[in-house]
């Protein structure tokens, strides 16, 4: 079983310019120099609109063996038709995300906070089309779909068909419930998102708010499961501020070694 793969949501961020990348560094060098220090990323773009061929095929290029793509299912697929009558929009977007061939990661299906416990159906039947051979994972918005007559149902659905519910700390789910959940898995797979309960930071350059106590208790459940499932954690910079900190935070807690962006500084020519 590979170590658990923990890194941040997207690499395009010019706050990062400093206190993560080198001084210096150049947008089209974000995503070379970010690879050299995490294995894997949460593509928020592709949430979007489907991504033109040839920036996959770029982004592949631009990483190396090992490195992970984890894409996010276009919205006008998850919010605008609610996952019915979707067929071509997916298999575009499906065809897309395979040109990242063995760096294609899991996609996630992050569905809005209006999406109901009576949309269950709707699911269900869009995860019976989805090819098996590709991983995906399935995040929810509103609490509702926790209640005990709800969250059976849900985990059946999901299990049935290997998808995994993607476990977020945010405002919308109590952590405690996704901390219960993160050993209940419905895939072969975990699939994390730490999102955080401030979407007022626009600051991304440094860690703003203390989180270390919500790390290490999530933590110490991905050690209990770590040796069972393949697990995918991502961070967002409205966690705490700056996430590339927070994933470092999360590697050393994991017996991970995280790579110093300070060790980078002097190597900017080889990028």
């Amino acid at each position: 079983m590979s170590a658990p793969l923990i890194a941040t949501q997207g690499w395009n961020y010019a706050a990062w310019v400093g206190p993560f990348y080198p001084p210096g560094t150049r947008a089209a060098e974000f995503l070379t120099t970010y690879a050299r220090m995490f294995r894997g990323v949460e593509v928020d773009s592709s949430f979007y609109a489907i991504p033109d061929a040839r920036a996959v095929r770029a982004w592949r290029e631009r990483t190396p063996d090992g490195f992970t793509f984890a894409l996010k299912m276009p919205k006008d697929v998850t919010h605008e038709l609610r996952l019915k009558n979707a067929d071509a929009l997916v298999r575009e977007f499906l065809d897309r995300a395979c040109e990242l061939e063995t760096k294609l990661g899991p996609i996630l299906l992050q569905m809005g906070p209006d999406f109901a416990p009576d949309e269950l159906p709707a699911l269900e039947a869009f995860l019976r089309a989805l090819p098996r051979e590709l991983r995906f994972a399935v995040e929810v918005r509103q609490s509702r779909w926790m209640r005990s007559d709800v969250l059976p149902h849900l985990l059946d659905v999901l299990g049935t068909h290997g998808v995994a519910l993607a476990l977020s700390d945010g405002r919308w789910i109590r952590r405690e419930t996704m901390l219960e959940l993160a050993e209940r898995p419905t895939a072969d797979f975990l699939y994390i998102r730490w999102m955080g309960p401030d979407r007022e930071i626009t600051d991304y350059s440094r860690i703003q708010f203390d989180r270390s106590e919500e790390i290490r208790a999530w933590a110490e459940v991905l050690k209990r499961v770590a040796n069972t499932k393949e697990i995918y954690g991502f961070f967002n910079n409205h966690f705490a501020g700056h996430s590339p900190a927070n994933a470092r935070e999360m590697q050393r807690l994991l017996g991970q070694q995280p790579v110093d962006p300070e060790s980078l500084r002097g190597q900017r020519s080889l990028f």
